[in-house]
Parts: structure tokens; sequence; C-alpha cells
């Protein structure tokens, strides 16, 4: 049970909502001239309640006229108990019937039915309306308190109406101050000496004063400058609670109503999110790009519908795929309302399974077995849906899990998922690629006989699953199924190796150098020894065997040629202490062409040692 919830009216317009509230709690929400001289709430409004014993409300008072629904979905977004007001003298409208579905599609667990006005009618017609009214409660989600019979203006049933809704608030879960820290914005201002201030109410984590923030969507970075709760000032903002976050350095227009605040980098936008979309019986069916409205948090957006299977039909829930006409920062289990685009009705309800889906497929086949209450079946069927895997930094916002869970995930993953270098994936894909990767590596090998290995970098993206590739490499290697040497990567067993046909062709190659003698024989000139296409792995063959030399970036010698003019240079020093390269170069019988790239190698194999422009003893001499 919370000591602090989130009460929210609803109800027709004009059926007493902001008139009970303010003598709830001696506060009026209609903030505005136009409201107080139209005598109807337009726009959202607060008020805090205390119930005593400890306990106290944040009430969101929203509009009920048809024109302002847009503002009544944002105000009821986060509620802990609904509020539902139905004048005794009209009974139930249009307007209250669209209201509790709303509260339903949002996931609203209780909530208090008060009939006012009630000293405006008889008592046989308020029980009428009274009866009315529990006999729609009775179909809905929303566990309903018995509706209370009340009169704003005589003060009539109000104590009875203050038990309802502490009782209604037991039922309140308290939210986690350990969360990740989310507050979406519902009015944005300046003060001066404050600067910028955003509102709303804190739906998870907590934040406090001096501390980083991120503004979605843009992603803007700020400060909070300071914080007021029910307009006190706060060193903290927890959840559940009517809070104002004046933020340094952020220009007014930098944020609106639908503006995110959140402390963590792991958030980011979404553009296309995969969810479960209940559709009301009343309403027409969904097919494939049919354009709705999206009440997310308190933003309204713009979205195209693709359904997983065929048409949506009233009354069903089904999996949906919405691509989003603006970004939406959302999280795993948030819920939203659907309206029509046009006309603009209520028709459904929302709940995201997956905000950051993958591109392919482009059906969200997978959204029902993703949305699974249980915190191991979830992050299984995601990790079966993502061949990638999951990283674990995705687990609080795309699984939508507290740090507590994700720590246990990360401790004990469930069976038949493994963690890899800070990824989750799934044991039988890894079996699955691995397999499929050596395949392809012993089909190279077969292809490339003379290659020593493949790229590593090229196998590692056939084994995919991101950064946790060079894990599964690293497994094989240490499992002794491939050998890893000098940025490749072969099977255990594999050496490079001639056909007799490749062999009798080696040897040409070799009587070649042999016979070019201290010249030695260009790339071109070696290539027109070989077939075409095979001259590069066909010289890296004879290179990693040894029997050939490249010297400078691309001349070949016979190891035999180049070990006797080792051995003549090494013997020449030695004699004379130094020589130039005149000396070497008469020694030798060659031109400076072919001279210096010798003597370079000469001096990288420490055989000689360059002192300005002669040549000494090296230690390999």
């Amino acid at each position: 049970m919370s000591d602090h919830f989130v009460i929210g009216t609803a109800g027709h317009v004009d059926h007493g909502k902001t008139a009970l509230v303010k003598v709830l709690t001696g506060v009026d929400t209609d903030r505005w001239e136009e409201e107080k001289r139209r005598g109807i709430t337009i726009d959202l409004g607060f008020a805090r309640l205390d119930l005593g014993d400890g306990r106290a409300a944040s009430i969101v008072d929203v509009p009920g006229h048809e024109d302002f629904i847009r503002n009544m979905v944002a105000g009821a977004t986060g509620v802990d108990v609904a509020l539902l007001v139905v004048a005794a003298d009209e009974g139930l409208m249009p307007q209250t019937l669209e209201h509790v579905s709303i509260l339903e599609f949002l996931g609203v667990k209780s909530g208090v039915a008060a009939v006012t006005k009630c000293d405006l009618v008889e008592a046989d017609w308020l029980e009428l309306v009274k009866s009315d009214l529990e006999d729609r409660l009775r179909e809905s989600e929303i566990q309903w308190e018995d509706p209370v019979a009340v009169s704003s203006m005589e003060g009539i049933g109000l104590d009875d109406l203050l038990t309802a809704i502490r009782d209604a608030g037991k039922n309140a879960v308290e939210r986690s101050t350990g969360d990740l820290f989310r507050m979406p914005v519902d009015r944005v201002f300046s003060v001066a000496g404050a600067g910028t201030v955003a509102t709303g109410t804190v739906w998870s984590g907590s934040i406090s004063v001096g501390e980083d923030v991120l503004i979605f969507p843009g992603h803007r970075r700020t400060r909070v400058r300071s914080i007021e709760v029910h307009g006190e000032a706060a060193s903290t903002a927890i959840p559940g609670r009517r809070t104002a976050l004046a933020l340094t350095g952020l220009d007014r227009t930098a944020l609106r109503r639908g503006s995110v605040v959140v402390s963590d980098d792991c958030w980011k936008e979404s553009r296309v999110v995969d969810v479960m979309l209940s559709l009301m019986p009343e309403a027409r069916a969904l097919s494939q790009r049919s354009r709705v409205r999206i009440h997310l948090g308190t933003s309204e957006i713009i979205a195209r519908v693709t359904p997983a299977h065929g048409d949506i039909q009233p009354g069903d829930c089904e999996a949906a795929r919405l691509r989003l006409e603006e970004p939406a920062v959302v999280r795993c289990g948030d819920r939203g309302v659907i309206r029509s685009y046009s006309p603009i009705t209520t028709i459904g309800g929302i709940v995201v399974v997956d905000p950051w889906p993958p591109a392919r497929p482009r059906r969200p086949v997978d959204a029902a077995s993703k949305y699974q209450r249980n915190s191991r079946q979830r992050l299984s069927a995601f990790v079966t849906a993502a061949r990638a895997g999951v990283a674990v930094g995705e687990l609080a916002v795309r699984l939508g899990f507290d740090p507590d869970t994700e720590r246990e995930l990360t401790k004990s993953p469930p069976e038949g998922v493994e963690l890899l270098d800070s990824i989750f994936v799934s044991s039988p894909d890894v079996k699955q690629v691995t397999d499929t990767a050596l395949d392809r590596l012993h089909l190279y090998h077969e292809t490339h006989p003379l290659v020593p290995g493949m790229d590593l970098e090229e196998f590692r993206r056939l084994v995919g699953f991101g950064s946790a590739g060079a894990s599964v490499v690293e497994r094989l290697r240490l499992g002794g199924r491939v050998v890893v040497d000098k940025g490749s990567v072969r099977l255990e067993g594999f050496r490079p190796r001639l056909s007799a046909a490749q062999a009798k062709m080696a040897d040409d190659v070799l009587d070649a150098l042999g016979a070019a003698g201290y010249q030695g024989l260009s790339s071109p000139e070696l290539a027109r020894l070989l077939p075409q296409d095979e001259e590069s792995a066909f010289t890296d063959f004879l290179v990693s065997g040894g029997s050939v030399v490249r010297v400078g970036e691309g001349r070949y010698y016979s190891r035999p040629v180049l070990e006797e003019i080792s051995s003549k240079v090494a013997e020449e020093v030695q004699r004379r202490g130094q020589a130039s390269p005149a000396e070497l170069k008469e020694l030798l019988g060659v031109t400076r062409k072919y001279l210096i790239p010798l003597l370079e190698w000469l001096d990288a194999k420490g055989v000689t040692v360059r002192k300005g422009d002669v040549r000494t003893a090296g230690p390999r001499a």
C-alpha cells in the first residue's frame, strides 16, 4: 500500500468534477480566465488531498468536454485511482462512458464513483442513477467502490466519499524509487529566477537537485536547479507526486506537453513500436496502414498501424506494429489510448511490447509471445526473437525490468539463455549460427586451400551476435575447434596445402627465382608465372612457407639466394669494418634499384646496421 497516490477525475462536462475537487481540497483547479468565464475545465488542474494517517493523494482534474479529450487522456496517464463523477440530474452520458474506457485502457486498477448534485433530485431518481452506474461499472476491469452520493454545495456525503477514496487507495502500489526516473511533462512555463519549469507526475524512480536529466524528444541534457512537490520546495522528487522541476540553461521552447524528462542514458526515442492492440466492440476494423492517433504518456502522436495477422476486428486484441510520425519515449508495459484519425473518437488501447523492435520482420509476429508477465519468460521470448541477442543495458527500458530484476537475470539467466559479453543470447541460436559459421569456414578452406585462414572479423560477422560474437569465437578457440592466429581463423587441423599441379608450379617459381639471382623478381614478373586470380594466394603461401622471401614492397627472392646475399654482405662488412653502398653494389653486382631494398631488409634482420652512409656488422652478421 502506498502512502501517496494519484487520483484522476473523469466524467462528462459540467457534472461537477472541479467543484468536488475544490470542496475536498480547497483548491480551485480552473486556472485560466476562460475556464472561469465559461464554467468548464479546459486544461489540467492539480491539487493535494490530505487523507489523514500520514496518507495523501495528488488529484489531477481533467476536462470532461469532448473537445478536450486529449487533455483528459494526458491527465489520466499515471493515475492510481479514478474518481468518476456522474451528475445525479443527468446520469450516465457519452463522455462518462468514454472516460471509463480510457481509464481501463490506461490500466487504472481502482476507482471511486461519486454521484454529484444529489440534492437536486428525488430519492428514487438518485437510486435509479446509482443503479445504472453500478451496472456499467460491474462490467469494468477496474475495481470500483460502491457509488457515493454527494453534494458539493451542501456538503452531503463528503466523509463517505473520503472513506471510499482511502479504501481504493489501499490498492495503489508503492512505486520504486530505485527504478529509472521518468516524468512525462504536462505543463511548461517560466519563472523569474528559476528559468524553465516542467511539471508532471513522476512515474518511476527519483531525481534530486543538482542531478543531470535528459529531455526527449531531442535528447537535450540539462540539470535540475530546484524541485517543488505540491508547491513546496523539496530536495528529491519521488514517484506518484505532482512535481515541478526547474531546469538550467534550457529555453521554454525546448519542452512542451508530451516531452519526457529522464535521468539515464539507456533511454532513446522510438519511431516504430510493437504493441498489443485492443479494439472496442463498436469501433471499425483496423487494416494495413490505418492512420490513428496514439496517446502515450502526455503526448498525442499520429501513427500507421501494421497488424500482425490481417485486419484487427472490433472487440479483438491483436499484435500490431505502430509507425510513429513523431518520436516517442516509451517503455515495455506502457499503456496508451487509440483514437480514430477522423472523426476523432476513442476506439481502443495499446500495451507497449517492444519499444525498439528489429526492422525485420516488418510485421510484429513475436509481439504476443514477448508480452509475458513473468520476467524470465519475457526475456526468453525477446532473446528468441532477436538473433543479435538483447544487451543487458536494454533490459530496463526495452523489457521494462526494474534494477532488482535485471541483477537477478544477469546472475541467473533463464534456461536456454546465456550471457555473452553483456548480451543475452539464445543457446540454440548460438549452436546453430556457430555450426553454420564452421561449415562456412570449412567451405572457405576448400575453395582457398592456399590461404592460412579466413579473416577474423569476417568470421565474427558470420557468427553474429554483435559484440558478443568475439566471445563465441573465443569459446570455439578454447574448445579446440578453431585456431586464431595473426588476424585469421582456421579450423583445428587445417594446414594450407598444394595440389600436385600446384606443387609443380611452385618448383617452377623457385627455379625462376633462383635463375633471377640477386635481382629477384617483381610482383608483375612473378604473377606471369602463375594462373590468373591465384597469384596473390599462391605467393602468400610460398612466403608463409618460407621458401620465398618478400623484400621491400614487392620484390621476391628464393631463400637460398637471400642466404647467399646475407653471407656475402656479412663477411664484407666484417672484413672492412664498414662498407658503403657503392662497395656493396660492386660486391653483389647489382644496380642501386635492387641494392637499397636488399640493404634495408638486411638492416631489419640485424645482419647490418646503418650508420650514416655506411653499414657495419649487425648482431646477426
